[in-house]
């Protein structure tokens, strides 16, 4: 599906990524591809808008630009940024992936998997001609996917010279934010749980250092602005979402985000049947599990301010919300650490494949969920419906 004509031209196309629906198709589409065993689904892991918070080996696709439309234009309603949660560090602890469908998404990573993991050298080559997709999902460094939409902020506002100057050190600082997320990308595949969360934190990082390079340039234009200006600014945000609003499935951006804690159940009954832990690897395993339950809660609260209503404001809340998944994803990863360390190598093994096995379960394969979602907003559609025809439907919306 990561070779897919559809896909790879929504991919190369700026117009199309920066329409979060089509975002999410292509997420859906790519977290599965790398499955050889015909699972699919809808599973514990999904998005409330549809999309993927994993592509394999991939924390958050398309951050930037969840990040960017969100602090530019808002939403209000199922906003991508605002999906990512507790569900996010709950598959970094028990992945949907088994290492077989990791090694499929071997070939896509930025850099060759090398022998830095055990096993990981036994992963099948991607084919020779195939794009570097994966990579283009941690995020586009170019002026022309990362930079702002500059012609028609300054024919919707009229700048003077101070402010097109600032405007202009505001585009440079977003494709600065863009290469510092870019960075973050996975160069091989995490195979144990530590390592997700590592990759986690560290994609969480640049997000946040994205966004200390972006606040004060971005300050700095909007306090320029006259009120009129601001008026017209505002305005084309509301033309923006109007282009290229996710669909609203009900309840706030707030409460979506809110009602993520909680929706997975810890597996306490399977990893006692499967590790027989020991009464040390039993109290690591309680102070984990209180680790998680103190994530969910921590992010529980740290939902969308309703009072960030300008672009400042809203870049604001995105860089606290991180600040606070941040500290969730440490508090959780200092307690796998002391856990993990105490069990022997078939116990990790065991652990390992919690997750898989818990996908394996999923009732319901990608594709119908894709065409219960395309039912959902209103549209005709026939059963089995097409992702790459989807894709190329949004891709026209968004022209």
């Amino acid at each position: 599906m990561l070779n897919s004509h559809a896909v790879a031209g929504a991919l190369h196309n700026r117009t199309a990524l920066q329409n979060p629906r089509t975002r999410a198709l292509i997420a859906a589409s790519a977290a599965t591809a790398g499955w050889h065993d015909g699972r699919g689904g809808r599973g514990w892991w999904r998005h409330g808008n549809g999309g993927y918070g994993w592509v394999g080996p991939l924390f958050w696709p398309f951050a930037y630009y969840d990040m960017y439309d969100y602090a530019m234009w808002g939403y209000g309603y199922d906003d991508p940024f605002w999906d990512y949660g507790y569900n996010d560090i709950y598959a970094g602890l028990f992945s949907p992936y088994g290492y077989d469908d990791l090694a499929g998404y071997a070939g896509y990573l930025p850099q060759s998997v090398g022998n830095a993991q055990a096993r990981a050298e036994q992963a099948p080559a991607a084919p020779a001609a195939a794009p570097d997709q994966l990579a283009q999902m941690c995020g586009e460094d170019s002026r022309d996917i990362a930079g702002l939409p500059i012609d028609q902020i300054q024919q919707a506002i009229l700048p003077n010279d101070a402010q097109r100057a600032a405007l202009d050190d505001l585009a440079n600082a977003s494709v600065k934010a863009a290469q510092d997320i870019k960075a973050a990308c996975p160069t091989q595949p995490a195979l144990t749980a530590p390592a997700r969360l590592a990759a986690m934190q560290q994609r969480i990082e640049a997000m946040i250092t994205a966004v200390g390079t972006v606040e004060p340039p971005l300050q700095k234009f909007y306090d320029l602005l006259n009120d009129e200006q601001k008026a017209k600014l505002n305005a084309l945000g509301q033309d923006q979402r109007s282009a290229k609003a996710a669909p609203a499935t009900g309840g706030s951006a707030a409460q979506n985000c809110g009602a993520q804690a909680g929706v997975t159940q810890w597996p306490a009954a399977e990893i006692e049947s499967k590790l027989h832990p020991t009464e040390a690897q039993r109290a690591s395993l309680a102070a984990l599990q209180d680790a998680s339950a103190k994530a969910a809660d921590m992010l529980k609260t740290s939902c969308q301010a309703a009072d960030a209503i300008t672009p400042p404001a809203r870049l604001e809340a995105v860089g606290k919300r991180l600040d606070t998944m941040l500290q969730a994803v440490k508090t959780v990863h200092a307690a796998l650490d002391d856990f993990y360390g105490k069990l022997t190598d078939e116990q990790k093994a065991q652990f390992e494949a919690i997750g898989p096995r818990r996908t394996a379960l999923s009732d319901q394969p990608a594709s119908d969920q894709l065409a219960a979602t395309h039912q959902a907003h209103g549209r005709h559609h026939h059963h089995g419906v097409n992702v790459a025809g989807l894709i190329r439907h949004f891709i026209w919306l968004g022209r």
